[in-house]
C-alpha cells in the first residue's frame, strides 16, 4: 500500500509500480453513497483517476467501493482477528474484494 501525504499521492512509487508491473488498465475504487450519489471522497477519487491515467497514459476504470471495508472487517473479524485492524488491517483485504468484483463483472462468459 501506497499511503498519500496530506491528500498527494507519491507520483514517483505509482509510476515505479505501474512501470514494473505494466498494467493494461488502472483500477481505482469509487466510494458512491448509499443512494448511489457521488461523495466528496468519489471526486477526489475521480480527480486521482483522471491524473494517475494522464500520468500513466493508461485506460482507468472505476469500481464501485461501497461497503468493501466493511466486509473486509467482518472477514478479518469472523477469521479470529479479533478487531485490531491496526495488526491486520483491513484496506488491503478491501482492496483485494474491489479487484475480485471487477473482475467478475468484466469476465469473459
Amino acid at each position: 500500500m501506497l499511503r498519500a501525504r496530506d491528500g498527494i499521492p507519491d507520483w514517483v512509487a505509482l509510476e515505479k509500480l505501474v512501470a514494473d508491473w505494466q498494467p493494461d488498465l488502472l483500477l481505482v475504487g469509487s466510494p458512491l453513497n448509499m443512494d448511489d450519489t457521488e461523495s466528496e471522497l468519489s471526486r477526489r477519487a475521480a480527480k486521482f483517476g483522471r491524473r494517475i491515467a494522464e500520468r500513466c497514459r493508461l485506460p482507468v476504470d472505476y469500481m464501485d467501493e461501497r461497503l468493501s471495508s466493511f466486509e473486509a472487517k467482518q472477514l478479518l473479524r469472523d477469521a479470529g482477528h479479533g478487531g485490531d485492524y491496526r495488526k491486520d488491517p483491513a484496506d488491503s483485504l478491501a482492496a483485494k474484494l474491489i479487484l475480485e468484483s471487477w473482475l467478475a463483472l468484466h469476465a469473459s462468459p
